[in-house]
C-alpha cells in the first residue's frame, strides 16, 4: 500500500504555511514533504509534525540565493564552503524534525566552466556530505530534472543519477525519482523503476509524482498511476510518494484520487 506525503510548498497553497500541516492531515496525509524549512525555527515546525500526527519525510537543503534564480550550489566552483555550511543547517533541522532524507540541489550548468570540472566539484561536495549524513543516519538525494521546468540544471537523466552514486558507492547518497520529471525526459517508467529501485549502494530512496504534462493531480494526464502504484508495491517499495503537484482548484477538492488508497 503506497505511503503519500503532502508537499506543503505546492499543495495547500490557499493557506499560509503553518496552516498546511492541520489541513494535510485532516486529508488523511500522515507524510509531509517541501521544498525548504529554514524560514522558520526547526522547533515550530516540530510542532506543528507532532501537533497533527504528521511526519517529515523530505526537504531541501540551502539552495543558494532562490530568489535569485539559484537552483542549488552543489556543483558550482568556488562555492564549496557554502554548500557545506547550508548542509551542516540541514542536518542540525533534520534531527529536529526527524527526517532522514535531504535532497541537495546539483545547481545550473555554467556555461563557462567546463562540465567535467563542474562534475569533479559536484562529486566532492556529495562525498563530503554523504560522510556527515552517515554519522546521523540521514540519507542524501539527487534528483533529475526536466529541461522544461528548469532549463540548464546539472542532472536531467535517471541513469546520471545512478553513475554518479556508483562513483562515491554510499548507502547514504541515492536518486530521488519523480515520475513526473522522468515521463517529460526519459518516458518507459515501469522498466525505469524496476531497473534502478533496489540497485545496492545506488538505488531510489524517494519518490514524487504529478500530472504529466502539467503538473496536476496525478489522476490526470499521460501516466497511469494506478498501475505504477501496483507496480511498486509488487517490487517491494516501502518508501514514501512525495505529493508534488500544483493542485487545479484547491487541494483538498481535487483529492478524490487517494481515496482509494487510503
Amino acid at each position: 500500500m503506497p505511503r503519500f506525503a503532502a508537499n506543503l510548498s505546492m499543495m495547500y497553497t490557499e493557506l499560509d504555511f503553518t496552516d498546511r500541516f492541520e489541513a494535510a492531515a485532516k486529508d488523511g496525509f500522515r507524510g509531509i514533504e517541501y521544498l525548504f524549512p529554514y524560514d522558520y525555527p526547526a522547533r515550530q515546525l516540530r510542532g506543528l509534525l507532532d501537533a497533527n500526527g504528521l511526519q517529515q519525510v523530505l526537504f531541501n537543503a540551502p539552495p543558494g540565493d532562490w530568489a535569485a534564480g539559484e537552483r542549488g550550489i552543489a556543483s558550482l566552483p568556488g562555492r564549496e564552503e557554502e554548500f557545506r555550511r547550508g548542509f551542516e543547517q540541514a542536518l542540525e533541522y533534520a534531527a529536529i524534525l526527524g527526517n532522514r532524507h535531504i535532497h541537495v540541489m546539483a545547481g545550473l550548468a555554467v556555461p563557462d566552466i567546463e562540465q567535467a570540472k563542474q562534475h569533479a566539484v559536484y562529486l566532492s561536495n556529495l562525498a563530503h556530505v554523504a560522510l556527515l549524513a552517515s554519522r546521523e543516519g540521514v540519507t542524501v538525494l539527487i534528483e533529475p530534472i526536466n529541461t522544461r521546468d528548469m532549463p540548464g540544471y546539472f542532472l536531467h537523466y535517471q541513469q546520471q543519477a545512478q553513475d554518479i552514486c556508483d562513483e562515491l558507492a554510499t548507502a547514504h547518497l541515492q536518486a530521488q525519482f519523480d515520475i513526473y520529471h522522468c515521463q517529460i525526459m526519459e518516458g518507459d517508467i515501469l522498466r525505469k523503476l524496476e531497473r534502478y529501485l533496489h540497485r545496492p549502494q545506488a538505488g531510489i530512496g524517494h519518490i514524487q509524482i504529478a500530472g504529466v504534462p502539467d503538473r496536476h493531480e496525478p489522476s490526470e494526464g499521460e501516466v497511469n498511476y494506478p498501475y505504477l502504484f501496483s507496480q511498486l508495491d509488487r517490487m517491494g517499495y516501502t518508501g514514501w510518494i512525495g505529493c508534488e503537484y500544483r493542485p487545479r482548484a484547491g487541494t483538498s477538492e481535487g483529492l478524490g484520487w487517494l481515496q482509494q488508497w487510503r
